[in-house]
């Protein structure tokens, strides 16, 4: 791990409150198309970042982590979600999975609020305000009975 993913790991612990990790993530640099196929399932997408299980956490290689600041802040995001992973013991940390058991939507609308909230503090830190995840306002689950049409 280099000095700087090691850095911005250290502020992922920090702003997150997760203890530091045993093992640190492997920042691995894909290009667009890698997310496209892997994380949005074929459909062009925004994605800059994945945190899919495991010990990697992908970043664009259109990012500049080094010189920016929104770069850099993707990466601590999908900090987040590698100590998420960490702190709820995947068993698929070793495996490679996403997750051994799939989370529910409230569940995985909690980690990405709260990967959000980090990479927002860490953006402030530094002065800056950058909108971040503004559309997870919208987000929410449906609950099963509320889409029962017979209901």
């Amino acid at each position: 791990m280099t000095d700087l993913y090691a850095s911005l790991l250290s502020w992922a612990v920090t702003l997150s409150g997760y203890p530091a990790p045993a093992e640190p993530p492997t920042v691995v640099i894909e290009p667009h198309a890698y997310f496209v196929e892997h994380a949005c399932h074929g459909q062009e997408c925004k994605v800059l970042g994945w945190y899919a299980g495991g010990r990697n956490v992908y970043v664009d290689e259109s990012l500049d982590a080094q010189t920016s600041l929104f770069a850099s802040s993707i990466v601590v995001h999908e900090m987040v979600h590698y100590l998420q992973g960490v702190a709820r013991g995947d068993d698929a940390l070793a495996a490679g999975a996403a997750f051994s058991v799939a989370p529910s939507c409230e569940q995985s609308v909690s980690w990405e609020r709260e990967a959000y909230g980090v990479q927002r503090e860490y953006i402030l830190r530094y002065g800056a305000y950058l909108p971040v995840g503004t559309a997870m306002m919208d987000v929410h689950c449906d609950r099963a009975e509320d889409a029962d049409p017979r209901r």
